[in-house]
């Protein structure tokens, strides 16, 4: 299990500070080029990582809830569930929603991965994770969360879940992504973000039919169902081919 090193705390405060540095302002040319060779080491990190991952599914949810909370077991079977549809399950790598998405997959006997972003807290990836792969910046690990999933799962969840789901929502209704399905689970939890998106549709800042573009629910059997029907047959997910690890660049599988 594992691959990637989680840094210790002097290096951790030192990427810290290099990124607060990079957002506040324009910098020397040569500060500027290091910053964009960290991100390319950032991305090929990952794609070394969770290119054998297979079709995924990603699971988006809070840190912060702990075991035994109801939303902590709901991402358990909605893990579970994923895997037995056949999907590796994806997610943040760190723990609440995430470990319980993970550990929900491994014990039903599915791969789990996790692509962890470095913070001074949740930073730790969770123990039920085949490979993990952390990431120093936001961006980059949400391209890794998009790249490799076909179906999108929201769980309850703070500003990184919105932010999460709300981008996944955005490439898709622009095109920047196809169709793929996003559910999320929690109707009494999101119900004021849900009342705001109405107020949206009657504004015409979205259009109605983007409501189309997820579905809320608190069943667990409903949103597997939907991701069967929206994800597994409409991208012919049962006739791909799993890709091969070479040797020659001590590639690894799941």
């Amino acid at each position: 299990m594992s691959t990637s090193k989680t840094p210790d705390t002097e290096s951790l405060s030192h990427i810290i500070s290099q990124d607060t540095a990079f957002l506040s302002g324009p910098h020397s040319r040569f500060r500027e080029f290091i910053f964009l060779i960290q991100v390319l080491v950032d991305f090929i990190r990952g794609f070394r990582v969770l290119h054998f991952a297979g079709p995924c599914v990603t699971v988006f949810g809070s840190a912060r809830f702990k075991d035994g909370h109801p939303y902590y077991e709901a991402a358990e079977k909605v893990g579970g569930a994923m895997a037995k549809l056949g999907f590796t399950v994806m997610t943040g790598g760190g723990p609440g929603i995430m470990e319980a998405a993970n550990k929900g997959a491994m014990e039903a006997g599915g791969r789990s991965v996790g692509c962890n972003i470095i913070l001074p807290m949740e930073q730790r990836p969770n123990p039920y994770l085949h490979r993990w792969v952390s990431i120093h910046y936001f961006f980059v690990r949400k391209v890794l969360l998009s790249k490799y999933s076909y179906a999108f799962v929201v769980m309850p969840g703070g500003l990184g879940t919105l932010d999460e789901m709300f981008e996944a929502l955005t490439l898709i209704q622009t095109g920047k992504m196809k169709q793929f399905p996003v559910v999320v689970i929690g109707r009494s939890y999101y119900e004021q973000m849900l009342t705001h998106i109405d107020k949206m549709v009657g504004e015409k800042t979205i259009d109605r039919k983007d409501l189309e573009l997820f579905l809320v629910t608190d069943s667990i059997e409903e949103a597997t169902e939907h991701i069967r029907q929206k994800a597994i047959a409409p991208y012919g997910l049962s006739k791909i081919k799993p890709s091969h690890p070479s040797r020659l660049f001590g590639e690894k599988s799941i």
